[in-house]
């Protein structure tokens, strides 16, 4: 399809930075100031931004449209307010999503955020909100699931925008995108119209890249990756550029901020899987270098990575979503040989340093669609070993990522599903207790029953916290609890669910049903405690 022109109030000067980024000429004819766009988009509007972990999202042109929404008072009156729909491969970075959020600018939001004011308005029902495995998401949007309008139209394309970041527009109008790649491809493939923000602050990041084109059934098509490095697809995302509305220049930074520092305990906890890792490789059940990687976000991580990089494996490679800081060191430090990943969540000062030196890093990484880093397939092949981070851990090993307390949504699943349920090795790691105003100790992270299922009992194998770690590979439920409690749980709550699981064992054999005991009046009772008293120290199970 062709789009209308825009109608400016001037044309913008082209910069030399940008000419040298957008090497199809006739695109610079569509060169528009971020201001004249913001009118165009109209309430109950379905758009798709680029951008996962953070990094890569727009920033000028959705910035442009809360100006003019605040600056117009557009929300005063419902005849006038603006919500939209909106759409990313995952998280983006505050100052456009929680100011959206702020203003009440979103409708809906899919499939995963974590803006403390876009969690705000999930929780207060302002904003509908659906949670979705990352690897499933973009097919998703290709299915047309989520073309709730019902609108005319093309039902391919079930997007009226798709506003990505770009750091180059290749001679035959192809996007190289900047530090993530998410379902920017699908996002893409799925939008009206299409407006491109060319990022000239970075560097010009071609040849980082591996897009596939995504197809439906019964086209889909196998991904043929056997190793970390097989190429699939081609450096650039391809488009149609009859769909193009706008080219804007944009000069802004991702806002990412800093990692999540370590502590003694997460430290300790990478102590446990660094042992049990090498005690893998001596019982020839791993290789020496270890099988591929991947690791979730947080301080946890950064400390299990940071210990590997001084640890005994040499040429490890990594299948992940998000690369942090602590890459940087596992990659100088020579123990790291290829790394793959949909995203780059560095902080400032690590972007500074991958930015300055990416030409040392590029041979060595590559950045592929959140639908093939998150693959099922392609997990369960490689073998790759799955390290991510719950709320909490019930005594049988289902895990609870997302909802606290049952009710509470944080940030979402995100793609730790994709990858615990198909690894050789399905690891969740968590403190084992985390500090709250009311108690000294803090909540458990182990607790009889969690209170929301994300991962179940099926998909995990260890289970670690700073106290020790479980192998629960083998093992029966009722083999499993005490091994949980006894390794993981804090000591002041061990003896709290040693009674639990007692109790429950005795009730449950008694009527004949003691494959998973619970005592379901109490199986909550941590949680409930909390809500009344402040503290999950229950005084007596009766």
């Amino acid at each position: 399809m062709r789009v209308t022109p825009i109608l400016r109030q001037s044309a913008p000067s082209i910069s030399a930075a940008l000419r040298e980024r957008v090497r199809r000429p006739a695109l610079l004819k569509k060169l528009a100031e971020a201001s004249d766009l913001a009118p165009l988009f109209k309430h109950d509007d379905y758009i798709g931004w680029s951008g996962f972990t953070g990094v890569g999202y727009p920033k000028t042109v959705p910035t442009a449209i809360a100006d003019h929404v605040e600056a117009n008072n557009l929300q005063a009156s419902p005849d006038t307010k603006k919500k939209f729909n909106l759409f990313v491969g995952a998280s983006v970075g505050p100052e456009v999503e929680d100011r959206w959020a702020r203003l009440d600018m979103i409708a809906r939001r899919y499939p995963h955020q974590v803006g403390k004011d876009v969690s705000k308005g999930i929780n207060a029902g302002r904003i509908e909100f659906a949670d979705k495995h990352l690897s499933m998401f973009p097919q998703d949007l290709t299915y047309g699931y989520y073309n709730l309008k019902k609108k005319h139209g093309d039902p391919k394309k079930p997007l009226d925008w798709a506003i990505v970041e770009a750091t180059a527009i290749t001679e035959d109008g192809k996007i190289v995108p900047g530090a993530s790649v998410g379902a920017t491809p699908e996002i893409l493939q799925c939008a009206e119209k299409i407006i491109i923000e060319v990022n000239t602050l970075i560097p010009n990041l071609e040849g980082l890249h591996d897009i596939n084109q995504s197809f439906i059934p019964p086209y889909r098509q196998p991904y043929l990756i056997k190793h970390v490095k097989d190429r699939i697809g081609e450096p650039a995302i391809t488009i149609d550029t009859d769909r193009i509305v706008a080219i804007v220049e944009s000069r802004k930074p991702d806002n990412t901020g800093p990692n999540a520092p370590e502590s003694e305990d997460s430290r300790a906890i990478a102590a446990h899987l660094i042992e049990f890792l090498s005690e893998e490789v001596a019982a020839d059940r791993l290789p020496k270098s270890l099988l591929p990687l991947q690791s979730g976000i947080g301080n946890v991580a950064n400390s299990i990575i940071g210990g590997l990089a001084d640890g005994p494996f040499e040429q490890v490679q990594v299948w992940t979503e998000v690369l942090q800081d602590t890459f940087i060191r596992f990659f100088d430090s020579g123990k790291l040989s290829f790394a793959t990943a949909t995203s780059i969540k560095f902080s400032p000062e690590g972007f500074d340093h991958f930015y300055s030196h990416w030409t040392e890093y590029k041979d060595r990484l590559l950045l592929r669609s959140q639908q093939v880093a998150n693959s099922p397939e392609i997990i369960r092949r490689l073998g790759v070993i799955a390290m991510n981070t719950p709320l909490e851990v019930d005594i049988y090993a289902h895990a609870n990522s997302t909802n606290a307390l049952g009710s509470r949504m944080l940030n979402g699943l995100g793609g730790s599903a994709d990858f615990l349920r198909n690894a050789k090795l399905s690891i969740m790691h968590t403190p084992s207790s985390r500090p709250t105003k009311t108690d000294p100790t803090g909540i458990s992270c182990i607790v009889p029953f969690a209170s929301h299922i994300d991962q179940t009992e099926h998909d995990l194998d260890v289970v670690v916290t700073e106290q020790g770690l479980a192998d629960l590979r083998g093992l029966s439920p009722r083999e499993r609890a005490p091994l949980i409690i006894e390794k993981c749980a804090h000591p002041d709550y061990k003896d709290l669910l040693h009674e639990y699981y007692e109790r429950a064992l005795h009730e449950c054999l008694a009527r004949g049903a003691g494959h998973e005991p619970h005592m379901l009046r109490n199986a909550f009772k941590f949680h409930t405690n909390l809500m009344e008293h402040g503290t999950m120290k229950v005084k007596s199970w009766e």
